[in-house]
């Protein structure tokens, strides 16, 4: 999902909030999101646990930036249940 909205080139500050604002909401708490600045915009990388979390965090960064553009590069972790029991030595 990218927003795509004009506006200036985000600065450090920008930057720095949304990961604050990741990290600190107690709605989302994601500290394994990278923010990283572009030319024009700002790119989310990172992993997390299902698509609806993915959904939530770019709506969130979205509103709260409505101007700014917002690229995802967000992956989904697949997690299941081991299949298998794990042998230590």
């Amino acid at each position: 999902m990218t927003g795509q909205h004009g506006g200036a080139p985000p600065d450090e500050y920008v930057e720095a909030e949304i990961q604050s604002m990741l990290a600190e909401d107690p709605d989302v708490a994601e500290q394994g999101i990278t923010v990283v600045r572009r030319e024009r915009g700002l790119v989310l990388y990172g992993e997390v646990e299902s698509p609806h979390r993915r959904e939530e965090i770019l709506r969130r960064v979205t509103e709260r930036f409505p101007d700014l553009p917002i690229t995802s590069d967000i992956g989904v972790i697949r997690t299941q249940a081991p299949t298998e029991v794990e042998e230590l030595p």
